[in-house]
């Protein structure tokens, strides 16, 4: 193992409080070529940095984890000094064995970097996937090679995941929050649930670089099945009141995008996506250029929905983001979180609905009103009926459920409280 090299000003998180902070790293030469330096922000959490030589001096900078200044090294997202010296000698020895045309052993965080590259060319956005590979998948398997993978090891991983509680939005470099574990069945069941997307994900990955000829066999990951009957959540969505009095109960700006959302059904990454040119007032839809699937498709609006769209486009460019914040700024991925649980509260809504509960309520009082299943499911942008069904089919009129509730037996019961037991 190569030695560690010595720096008082680096080592520790004490002696690097006391530098100044600035744009250029504090360099400390590890061997010839190769830097490890030390970015020291403003404020917050320092950045490891590697820096290359890579001829003609010339150098290249590689940006690593988080330096441990305020929380512990875990040795993936954050890194002591000594951590990110292995870390750096080993991206240069990586660098070294690519320039050569030398590949090392495949591992689960190749298969995983190589099916989200795929993802984000030919299907749909990535960043879902890496979002979950980076919180699950990769702290734990993400060094194993895909050739030494066990099916007791993926099964293991597994049910670890079904345990771990809710993530909750955290700072960078401060240490990950979690949800309170809630005590009942349906918690569980939501983690579990939450498990076999992941497994899912994993297999999908595991499976291209098996299909590729990459690996010699899939049978670890094939074994592993996903948990059973954890799939059928109830639907949360509002009533008519509800929803009125959450919409009452928005700042202006965010009233906006919740009667999109309700007007819609789209998601929250649509609507913020959505340019003013996308509404097209005369055929009365509204155009998704790119969905989840990675397909277009033209929501069809009510008249009250077109006449809303209506009055926050008047007047406004066609390259303008159609919901925007009151300042002008765009909704980004997770702005919509606060703001929901103050209109929540507002409104008293109990219990409280996120905000993927709006595109629910949506199609859940569309449902209800009688309209064919195929035909939300096209509005909701799913390719057939089979998503809708799951969630929305007890909600539709139904020749079963009108003929036992016209013809079912009826039990008359006395409420009465002066009844006495008879005696023999």
């Amino acid at each position: 193992m190569a030695r560690t090299v010595r720096d008082a000003n680096l080592e520790t998180r004490t002696a690097r409080s006391r530098l100044k902070a600035r744009g250029k790293p504090y360099y400390r030469v590890l061997e010839p070529g190769l830097h490890l330096g030390y970015r020291k922000p403003l404020s917050g959490t320092g950045k490891w940095v590697a820096r290359h030589y890579i001829g003609d001096q010339k150098y290249e900078v590689e940006t690593l984890p988080a330096a441990d200044d305020f929380s512990d090294a875990d040795g993936v997202e954050i890194l002591s000094y000594q951590q990110a010296q292995v870390l750096a000698r080993s991206r240069m020895v990586k660098r070294a064995h690519t320039a050569a045309g030398i590949t090392g052993p495949l591992t689960v965080a190749d298969a995983i970097k190589s099916y989200i590259q795929f993802l984000d060319s030919n299907r749909k956005s990535a960043q879902e996937a890496q979002y979950a590979a980076d919180a699950f998948i990769l702290p734990s398997l993400g060094k194993v090679e895909v050739e030494a993978l066990t099916t007791d090891q993926i099964r293991d991983w597994h049910v670890k995941v079904s345990k771990t509680p809710a993530r909750i939005r955290t700072k960078p470099g401060e240490k990950q929050k979690f949800r309170e574990v809630a005590n009942d069945p349906d918690a569980a069941r939501r983690r579990k649930s939450t498990a076999n997307r992941i497994l899912t994900m994993l297999k999908a990955a595991l499976n291209r670089v098996w299909r590729d000829g990459k690996v010699s066999s899939d049978a670890a990951w094939r074994r592993v099945e996903p948990f059973e009957g954890v799939e059928s959540a109830r639907v949360h969505y509002l009533s008519m009141p509800e929803a009125g009095r959450l919409i009452n109960a928005c700042d202006p700006d965010f009233r906006r995008l919740v009667r999109g959302a309700l007007e819609t059904g789209a998601r929250y990454g649509e609507l913020c996506a959505f340019l003013v040119s996308d509404f097209n007032a005369d055929s009365g839809t509204l155009t998704v250029r790119q969905s989840k699937a990675g397909k277009p498709r033209h929501i069809i609006l009510t008249a009250e929905g077109i006449e809303f769209l209506k009055s926050i486009t008047a007047g406004r460019p066609g390259s303008a983001s159609l919901f925007v914040k009151g300042n002008g700024d765009m909704w980004l991925p997770s702005h919509q979180a606060e703001p929901m649980d103050a209109a929540n509260e507002r409104a008293k809504i109990d219990p409280p609905i996120n905000f993927h509960g709006l595109r629910h309520t949506w199609a859940s009082h569309a449902v209800m009103n009688g309209v064919p299943l195929m035909i939300v499911a096209k509005n909701l942008g799913h390719s057939d009926t089979r998503m809708v069904e799951k969630h929305y089919g007890h909600l539709a009129p139904s020749y079963v459920a009108d003929a036992i509730r016209a013809g079912a037996p009826r039990f008359a019961a006395d409420d009465a409280t002066n009844i006495v037991a008879l005696r023999g």
